[in-house]
C-alpha cells in the first residue's frame, strides 16, 4: 500500500508549508559555503539535538564565525547516532544518499568524507538554491522568519523575476517571549 501511494505522488510538485530556508537563499541565489553551513547551521533541530546532548553552540558555530566548520561538522558527525528514529534522521539519511550519491553512512570516520564531498557539490551552479528549487520541482516554500523581520528579501526575489514562488512564514518567538525587548 505504502509504495502505491507513493508512486501515485512521486512526481508532483513540493509544496512546503514550513521550508526552514533564510529568504536571502532565495533572493540572492548565491552559493552554499560548506556543508556545515547548509545542513547543521541553519536546522535548529539538528543543532538544539546536539546542545540538550551538552554540546556548545560555540563549538557546532551556531553564532560563531570564528568556529571552524569543519570541526563543527565532525562533532555533529560524532554524534549523529542521537537522531535515531527521529524526522530529521530520516530527511538526513535521504539527503546525503539522493542529493549527495553517499553510500556510507554518516559517523565519526567518514565526517571528512561526506564534508568534502558536499562543500566540493556545494560550489557548482547545480547546487545554487533557485537551481535545487527546480530541480526538486517544487511549487512552494515557506521560509521562516521573525514576525519583526523587514521582509525584504521577499521584495528582492519578487523584484527579481524569478518565477519561484516563496512565502513567509514567521516564528513568533519574539513577539510572545516576556523577556524579549
Amino acid at each position: 500500500i505504502a509504495r502505491r501511494l507513493y508512486d501515485a505522488i512521486a512526481n508532483l510538485p513540493i509544496i512546503s508549508p514550513h521550508g526552514h530556508t533564510d529568504p536571502s537563499w532565495w533572493a540572492d541565489d548565491a552559493r552554499f559555503g560548506n556543508a556545515a553551513e547548509l545542513l547543521l547551521h541553519p536546522d535548529h533541530y539538528v543543532f538544539r539535538m546536539l546542545y540538550s546532548h551538552g554540546i556548545s553552540l560555540d563549538a557546532l558555530g551556531i553564532d560563531n564565525p570564528a568556529a571552524d566548520p569543519r570541526e563543527s561538522w565532525r562533532i555533529f558527525a560524532e554524534h549523529y547516532h542521537l537522531f535515531r528514529g527521529t524526522p530529521s534522521r530520516i530527511w538526513l539519511d535521504w539527503v546525503f544518499a539522493e542529493t549527495f550519491g553517499m553510500e556510507v553512512q554518516l559517523a565519526a570516520d567518514s565526517a571528512d568524507q561526506y564534508y568534502d564531498i558536499i562543500t566540493a557539490a556545494l560550489t557548482t551552479d547545480a547546487f545554487r538554491p533557485r537551481a535545487l528549487f527546480d530541480r526538486y520541482n517544487i511549487e512552494l516554500i515557506a521560509t521562516t522568519e521573525s514576525p519583526l523581520d523587514d521582509l525584504r528579501h521577499h521584495q528582492a526575489i519578487r523584484d527579481s523575476g524569478w518565477g519561484g514562488r516563496v512565502i513567509t512564514a514567521y516564528r513568533p518567538d519574539p513577539v510572545v517571549d516576556p523577556d524579549f525587548e
